[in-house]
């Protein structure tokens, strides 16, 4: 049906309208009764290409994720001398063993993905020839200096062209003689922990990385499936040197951060009963199921098995009344990129839910305490914002409106979590922001209701 040049998916009471590449609109109704699927994980794809780069042979990677940041680390890779195909979600790597890159002839633009450029650092750190890097405004916002700190520990040189503290893209690696070193991460970061691990391949002797508390660790078993001697005891990781890792193939599961989003719906709307399959459940991402679950969510697991050394499973949920919880400390890094949708579900929850320890947000494509807590409150959810997280007192009607994605992905997507449950149309603008990291969630979106 087309309205005025758009066009209309209705499906029952329920009807997803999609204005153009930069908003979409809601209507709330109807109840979910499917069985899905979503792309693969986002960090498992990034790491699949860089680590088969950085090996000898060919390596094959089925179920990658085609999305706009994913995409940005194969061109990375190509300009650095590495011949990738892609076929949809399949991909082939020749990669050429540790010291194979050359020397890029252009800058490396990582474009939206900070995953890109934190753990491209820490492989060229090491790299006997010089690369300058550089991103889009979201990322020449982001803070580096937590990566450039242990780096410089190493022996890595860096040079950064504004000038700014704290230092952001774009900056120059001057290519160094790496040896290992002790640190402790003084924040929770699997990126920074990621560029440290990376950076030790090229490092003299030994690195010791200690946590303050346990983030995703797809770094650490894909690089020893590759051929590394990593070793977790406690809270510290020990990387020894290798003299060379081996090309693999690797099949990449569905994402839990995006299925978090579809979860999150089936539990919120009533009557609703869904499941994703194939969600890769390693226990460093799944901070977000333990939420639902102090929520008392009805969610449960079936199909569960491990593939390349990731734990997977089909996950299905049912409407639930939710209570409200308090997330802070260990259960934050395992979670972070979920806080979003979180917020919408805590905001259907029968009580006051409190999020801290999560100043972290403020640093991703938006500031997402604020964003959230702002867009939030349009729809008529009682949120304050804090300095480190929000508290958000549950069980408020929410009303549709026209609501703002600040060109942060995850925000556009719990945004339209929350406009399904929200009374009237709800509009939300700039929502092509979405391709960064789920470029189908709106087709699958549409095809739930």
């Amino acid at each position: 049906m087309d309205l005025f040049g758009l066009y209309e998916i209705a499906a029952g009471e329920r009807r997803m309208v999609i204005l153009n590449s930069f908003s979409t609109q809601s209507r709330p109704g109807g109840y979910i009764h499917k069985t899905i699927s979503v792309p693969g994980d986002k960090s498992i794809s990034h790491r699949a290409v860089m680590f088969s780069a950085l090996a000898d042979g060919t390596s094959e990677i089925n179920g990658f994720l085609a999305s706009g940041d994913c995409l940005s680390t194969i061109e990375c890779f190509r300009k650095l001398g590495i011949k990738i195909a892609r076929d949809g979600e399949y991909v082939r790597v020749e990669g050429k063993g540790l010291n194979g890159f050359i020397a890029p002839a252009d800058i490396l633009d990582v474009g939206n993905s900070g995953t890109t450029l934190r753990l491209i650092t820490g492989i060229l750190a090491g790299q006997n020839f010089n690369t300058h890097l550089t991103g889009d405004t979201s990322i020449q916002r982001r803070p580096m200096e937590r990566v450039f700190a242990p780096l410089r520990q190493m022996g890595a040189k860096f040079s950064n062209d504004l000038n700014q503290m704290p230092k952001t893209a774009p900056f120059t690696i001057f290519g160094s003689d790496l040896t290992g070193v002790a640190y402790t991460l003084p924040v929770a970061s699997a990126q920074v922990k990621s560029a440290i691990l990376l950076a030790s391949l090229y490092a003299e002797g030994k690195t010791v990385i200690v946590e303050p508390q346990p983030t995703r660790d797809h770094t650490e078993i894909m690089l020893n499936n590759f051929g590394a001697n990593i070793v977790k005891i406690g809270n510290r990781i020990i990387s020894h040197p290798v003299k060379k890792l081996t090309a693999q193939n690797i099949t990449i599961p569905s994402d839990i951060s995006s299925a978090a989003f579809f979860l999150a719906a089936g539990l919120i709307i009533p009557n609703s009963e869904l499941t994703v399959t194939n969600v890769g459940i390693n226990p460093t991402r799944t901070g977000i199921i333990d939420a639902f679950r102090a929520m008392g969510a009805r969610l449960i697991y079936s199909n569960e098995r491990i593939e390349a050394g990731e734990p997977v499973a089909d996950i299905t949920v049912c409407s639930s009344e939710l209570s409200p919880i308090t997330l802070e400390g260990d259960i934050i890094p395992r979670m972070i990129d979920e806080i979003p949708v979180f917020a919408v579900t805590a905001a259907c929850a029968k009580g006051r839910s409190v999020i801290k320890d999560a100043a972290e947000l403020k640093y991703k494509e938006s500031d997402r305490i604020s964003v959230m807590s702002k867009e939030l409150r349009k729809l008529g959810a009682s949120i304050l914002e804090t300095d480190d997280g929000m508290i958000i007192d549950g069980r408020v009607t929410l009303r549709g409106t026209t609501l703002q994605s600040h060109g942060d992905h995850r925000v556009a997507m719990s945004l339209t979590v929350a406009s399904a449950i929200a009374e009237g149309v709800s509009v939300i603008e700039d929502t092509d922001c979405v391709n960064i990291s789920f470029p189908t969630f709106f087709d699958i979106w549409k095809k739930i209701f």
